[in-house]
């Protein structure tokens, strides 16, 4: 018996010269976006003359973790890491959960007054009283230099409300709540039971953003913490990095010390930057999934 013959389309040469071109352009991206990263985690590992000199591009050079030593080894840092965490926790948990309700609840037509009360969120993210009057408001509310004022102080943003309006709106069929309510599902339970199991993907997306904003947060803890054991994880690399800078300034007339301490604020720098940013990428992985999943595929049947 002859073997079969395994036929095949053939892709035209243009569809092929596109994918090549696409996959080349698209490649070309991945590295200018990553380099950057690689550089600054070389850097943090090379010897202090060679990253000022410029010479480093794939790989440490002078292999040290003295930057990391000098860093790691401030207790301030530990302290700033607990609260980073401890604001980032608690403000993604309770940011997630109103973004989540609020989108929800003016996703629905059958709330009164829902179009005004969205224009006036609206409203807010172009007009405000400044920073003097949110100052005067929080002292009189008793905030200041508060750990609460930190976990709530941006836990809802309007653009994020939006966001879960929109994924909503366009996302969840009438007929899903019509179908609950004959069945004598309430809003609440609908919300719950049906709402939050399909909305896995803008659920993660809302709390990866309000997680980084808090992560990378340092202008508000700068302006309301007065106490240093309140002060986050970004304030603190401040810290270390202003001191490298006033000891570089304070090494007198030695010549050799102040070019030693410059060199090594340069490495402190990159190192603090990976200290910064390593956990929460290491968040990504786990979220990554919800962005390309499609949790509405045969939620609705008929």
């Amino acid at each position: 018996m002859a073997a079969k013959t395994r036929s095949s389309i053939k892709e035209p040469l243009f569809d092929r010269v596109f994918y090549a071109i696409t996959f080349i352009l698209l490649l070309l991206l991945l590295i200018i976006i990553l380099y950057p990263l690689w550089f600054v985690l070389m850097a943090s590992l090379s010897d202090a003359q060679y990253v000022n000199n410029g010479t480093i591009l794939l790989y440490p050079r002078g292999f040290t973790v003295l930057g990391y030593e000098r860093t790691l080894l401030d207790e301030d840092i530990w302290i700033g890491y607990g609260n980073t965490i401890l604001y980032t926790g608690g403000g993604t948990i309770i940011g997630t959960f109103c973004t989540v309700l609020a989108g929800y609840a003016l996703s629905r037509t059958d709330l009164p007054g829902h179009n005004i009360i969205m224009k006036l969120f609206v409203f807010t993210m172009y007009f405000g009283g400044g920073m003097i009057p949110f100052y005067i408001i929080i002292k009189n509310l008793n905030l200041l230099d508060t750990r609460f004022l930190m976990i709530i102080i941006s836990c809802i943003t309007v653009y994020n409300i939006i966001l879960v309006r929109s994924y909503f709106v366009t996302s969840l069929p009438k007929e899903l709540f019509e179908a609950a309510s004959i069945d004598g599902c309430g809003n609440t339970r609908f919300m719950f039971t049906i709402v939050v199991p399909l909305s896995k993907a803008i659920i993660s997306v809302i709390a990866l953003y309000v997680a980084v904003s808090y992560w990378n947060s340092y202008f508000y803890p700068m302006i309301f913490l007065s106490d240093f054991n309140k002060r986050p994880l970004q304030l603190v690399l401040r810290e270390i990095l202003l001191t490298a800078n006033m000891n570089t300034a304070d090494s007198g007339t030695d010549p050799v010390a102040a070019q030693r301490l410059a060199q090594m604020s340069s490495v402190i720098k990159y190192s603090a930057i990976v200290i910064s940013t390593v956990p929460i990428i290491c968040v990504y992985p786990f979220i990554q999934k919800y962005f390309v999943q499609g949790v509405m595929i045969g939620s609705v049947k008929g």
